[in-house]
């Protein structure tokens, strides 16, 4: 199997904490839609395997009129073999939801929403400068249940500044309560080259607390698993049967391949992204070119991202996988490292391997760069 994922690059506006590749002229919508169609036709034969998920991500996928969309899912049907039923996500902020668009989402075959909701205190979305409002976010998800969706994944921000312990957990509640039946959680990191990165350097907002991120992160975990959700992968919470395939997929390492400027695409073999320029890529496209960088990945790297993602997954790594994939010395190196997070209590075994414990799956970046391999 593999997947198609789908970068619109527009947003309203812009977040403070966003280093995501977008642009706030949106009156170059169309003129995006007619490259994205050419560069369907342009990578047709990139994926072989039938498509088993199609991801709409950005940016704000919200944004896109019905007729956009459709051109651009007529487009991907043209020229890709589909799976009978494929999973079918649109990311969508809670401001451009309403009755009509949740109808044409469904008409047209999606089948999974990612909603944009970081927070549902008003405070927290002024901070970051999202678009929304609370009474937004609570009508949008009525909305779309109201509509038939029923695989709804949410978003939420957590670790800002001014954000209490109750106010988090107000969060959580409100959509355990919706029967959200996934919600992905992020730790608010400060990229470079973003708003809020300048705003701390300049003293004008308190800087991250890691200690209360820590402690949100705990909060999380405690209440979502309590309320019956799967801690599959750092971020993400499922109730059952309700993982994302596409980003499951992602982390199982499947190829994928990504449409539009700045997204990323991946054979199994080697790594391509596209240029993140809006200008520069309808340029190229018209000159039938996809603007790309290209990467062919080593042992070592396929080796050293299979931990970082492994260790990130419920599942943990597997220590066959490693002999059989990447070899003895690999699987050596990986052994002889294990006991020490065994005696900090940070590991535990699985059938097939080991898995981070819950208390250091906040440190699970850190941990999985101990067992990088570092010589070629």
């Amino acid at each position: 199997m593999a997947g198609i994922y789908i970068h619109i690059p527009f947003c309203k506006k812009a977040c403070h904490y966003c280093n995501f590749h977008f642009s706030t002229q949106t009156q170059h919508i169309e003129e995006f839609t007619q490259a994205l169609v050419a560069e369907i036709k342009l990578q047709k034969n990139y994926l072989t395997a039938p498509i088993e998920t199609l991801y709409f991500g950005g940016g704000t996928p919200s944004l896109l009129k019905k007729d956009e969309l459709e051109v651009i899912v007529q487009a991907i049907q043209a020229h890709f073999n589909l799976a009978a039923h494929f999973e079918f996500t649109i990311e969508a902020n809670p401001d451009d939801i309403n009755p009509s668009i949740a109808a044409d989402w469904l008409a047209l075959g999606v089948n999974r929403l990612s909603m944009g909701i970081q927070s549902f205190q008003a405070a927290s979305l002024a901070w970051m400068n999202r678009a929304h409002t609370v009474e937004q976010s609570h009508q949008a998800i009525k909305i779309v249940q109201a509509a038939g969706f029923k695989d709804i994944s949410a978003d939420l921000i957590y670790g800002t500044p001014h954000l209490s312990d109750e106010n988090l957990m107000a969060d959580i509640e409100t959509l355990v309560q919706y029967k959200v039946n996934h919600i992905s959680c992020y730790a608010l990191t400060v990229e470079e080259k973003t708003a809020l990165f300048s705003m701390i350097a300049k003293k004008q907002i308190e800087d991250i607390d890691a200690r209360k991120q820590a402690r949100h992160f705990e909060i999380i975990m405690d209440a979502l698993t309590a309320a019956g959700y799967e801690h599959y992968e750092i971020s993400n919470f499922a109730m059952p049967n309700c993982k994302s395939k596409h980003n499951s997929n992602y982390w199982n390492q499947v190829p994928y391949l990504g449409l539009g400027p700045a997204a990323h695409s991946y054979n199994g073999a080697q790594r391509q992204w596209n240029v993140a320029n809006n200008a520069l890529y309808f340029q190229s496209i018209k000159n039938n070119l996809v603007p790309f960088e290209l990467e062919n990945l080593s042992l070592t790297q396929k080796f050293n991202e299979y931990m970082m993602i492994s260790l990130r997954k419920s599942e943990g790594f597997s220590t066959d996988y490693i002999q059989a994939v990447f070899g003895e010395k690999y699987a050596t190196n990986t052994l002889s490292i294990v006991p020490k997070y065994i005696a900090m209590g940070q590991l535990e075994t699985t059938e097939k391997g080991y898995t981070l414990t819950k208390e250091a799956k906040f440190f699970a970046d850190g941990i999985a760069s101990d067992f990088f391999w570092i010589n070629e």
